[in-house]
């Protein structure tokens, strides 16, 4: 009886023992394996196009297509300024069988730029002085060293403002028939006093015109912030 329980132990013990699993350590983490997020190459989504038709039955449309908007910084090194490298290629068509006859017209390509808070007022409020003194008592009797200090004392006040939207226009494209393009290659635009986030997106608007009437439709690109 005494030797079966041994041998029942014996199996237990080693039944339990292949059941339990291996610890492993985790394999050390090489940082060049995880690179992290690419950089920012400045290059956007266009919206949908801007899309009209007349009532003389005109059809406008403004497109857009290969946007970048890349923030970079700027010339001044203020940091309360704002600058950026864009580009892209707006068009403008008119089609359709409108019952007036067209003259021409423009086609406006730019940039809108928000500013979360807008650099406000800011004063510098100082304070000067001059103090005589040296007039001491001893055992002696009175003693009069002269003495000069020239206290000065500052403050900076600074006072933001809510933020607002700068419309930049880079190209303003006059033409007498449809369609009509505007491309931008690396162009730098800036603008000042911006101590908050800011945000930008491109616009571009096309107008239409015939002897009496102007049809104008508008693009608005994809807001970015940065």
């Amino acid at each position: 009886m005494n030797r079966f329980a041994a041998v029942a132990a014996a199996c237990m013990t080693l039944t339990f023992a292949a059941a339990t699993p291996l610890a492993l350590a985790d394999p050390p983490v090489d940082p060049a394996a995880d690179p992290g997020p690419p950089p920012d190459n400045g290059v956007v989504a266009s919206a949908e196009p801007g899309v009209v038709t007349s009532p003389d039955g005109w059809t406008l449309t403004v497109v857009a297509k290969d946007e970048t908007q890349l923030p970079v910084a700027p010339l001044t090194t203020a940091v309360s300024s704002r600058e950026y490298l864009v580009g892209g290629t707006f068009t403008g068509t008119v089609t359709g069988s409108g019952k007036t006859s067209l003259n021409g017209g423009t086609l406006e390509a730019g940039y809108q730029i928000g500013c979360g808070i807008e650099l406000g007022q800011v004063r510098l409020i100082g304070q000067a002085g001059v103090n005589v003194g040296g007039l001491s008592f001893p055992a002696t009797g009175p003693v009069f060293a002269p003495a000069l200090s020239f206290p000065l004392s500052g403050t900076i006040e600074i006072h933001p403002k809510p933020g607002t939207v700068s419309t930049v226009t880079v190209d303003k494209k006059t033409f007498k028939a449809a369609p009509v393009r505007v491309t931008l290659k690396d162009t730098h635009i800036k603008v000042d006093g911006c101590v908050g986030q800011s945000f930008i997106r491109s616009y571009a608007t096309l107008t239409s015109s015939t002897t009496d009437t102007d049809d104008i439709v508008a693009y608005y690109g994809v807001t970015k912030s940065v």
